[in-house]
């Protein structure tokens, strides 16, 4: 059977499938891997150019926003299969990707002799697969990731990519964001917290390295304090979502080089207002709601949007906000230096009044441990 985040074609007598990517492939196991990576840029088809059995794709050829084939070219039988399937889809120009398994000169001509508007290596890093079907399908590319970055790291990318574009737009996907919380989560568990932060340190976009730095640090966190599979998505996903707002503050500031002045300072803060405004009623919990919003209260009143004290910020408010603070301080970027470990864990100590100081403490072995 096929993983949730894959739809296969039905056969003959079935209901056919709408996804955005075609999969041809003469490996189905490998088509379906294939797809699960996809699954961060949109929905995926997977069919079988061996099987008689599978649906004429014709009919439902104006679905596919992009075709991929995964064939190998050194069977005739083969060749004739995949170029019948894709004379089918000829007349809906869908743009065509083709991966190479046989690098040599031969196979590289018979693939622009198919159609292929772009040929990839099979076995090119998860990244640079993304960042091509990002270019067919006309979807925000992800930022520029560094050389060989790990699959489910490259994945947790994409998805917050997806979320951001989403958030420009005005609507956030539920059902987006808990896709984006199991790559951060998966990505943590694999690579380990270390390996995380040192990949995302390079990513150039700041808005984008200060959000995957915090849910990683967030989803590393929960799981040093043996919190419940449960409750390690919801921190995860609360600091996912914590600066969702910033998707509405210009570029210019977002990205200045240096210290923001007054004015663009009040309109930087309005991203936890704006954050919270676009994603109320879209099926958000208030737990979520209440981390947008108020990530950025003092236990002593001095935050902002609303000021808050003590009791008045939720639990998973104060978490998120930990990890927030730590985050920024380790932050890297062409004219800020991060802090040592150290450094930055005295100053998240020195902020008692400020932030929960039992979460402050139990936060010191994970930090020490996340930059060592």
């Amino acid at each position: 059977m096929a993983p949730a985040s894959t739809v296969l074609l039905a056969p003959a007598d079935g209901p056919l499938a709408t996804p955005t990517i075609l999969i041809l492939t003469d490996t189905p196991g490998r088509g379906e891997r294939l797809a699960r990576d996809l699954s961060v840029l949109a929905s995926c088809a997977v069919l079988d150019i061996l099987d008689p059995d599978q649906r004429d794709v014709t009919g439902g050829a104006t679905a596919f926003r992009a075709v991929l084939s995964d064939v190998s070219l050194v069977r005739s039988a083969t060749i004739a299969a995949l170029r019948s399937q894709l004379d089918r889809l000829k007349a809906h120009s869908a743009p065509y990707l083709f991966l190479l398994h046989e690098d040599t000169p031969r196979t590289f001509a018979q693939a622009h002799a198919l159609g292929a508007r772009q040929v990839l290596r099979a076995d090119a890093p998860c990244s640079e697969l993304l960042k091509a079907v990002s270019g067919l399908i006309g979807t925000i590319a992800p930022t520029l990731l560094p050389a060989e970055c790990p699959p489910s790291i490259a994945a947790a990318d994409v998805a917050l990519s997806r979320i951001f574009e989403a958030a420009r737009g005005g609507a956030v996907d539920p059902d987006l964001v808990a896709t984006g919380t199991k790559f951060v989560a998966q990505a943590v568990r694999t690579t380990g917290i270390r390996d995380w932060l040192e990949v995302v340190w390079r990513f150039d976009d700041v808005t984008h390295q200060h959000c995957l730095l915090v849910a990683g640090l967030a989803s590393g966190f929960a799981q040093s304090l043996g919190l419940s599979e449960a409750d390690c998505q919801r921190l995860t996903q609360a600091a996912l979502l914590h600066d969702i707002g910033k998707a509405k503050i210009p570029e210019a500031i977002l990205n200045k080089p240096g210290a923001l002045d007054p004015e663009e300072r009040r309109i930087m803060q309005q991203h936890s207002s704006l954050g919270h405004a676009m994603l109320r009623g879209s099926g958000f919990s208030d737990e979520m709601l209440a981390v947008v919003r108020s990530h950025h209260e003092c236990l002593d009143g001095s935050g902002y949007p609303d000021g808050l004290r003590g009791a008045e910020i939720a639990d998973l408010v104060r978490l998120v906000s930990v990890c927030d603070v730590y985050g920024a301080l380790i932050e890297r970027r062409p004219y800020k230096t991060p802090l040592s470990a150290e450094r930055a864990y005295s100053i998240l100590e020195g902020m008692s009044g400020k932030l929960n100081g039992d979460l402050v403490r139990a936060f010191r072995p994970f930090a020490v441990l996340a930059t060592t």
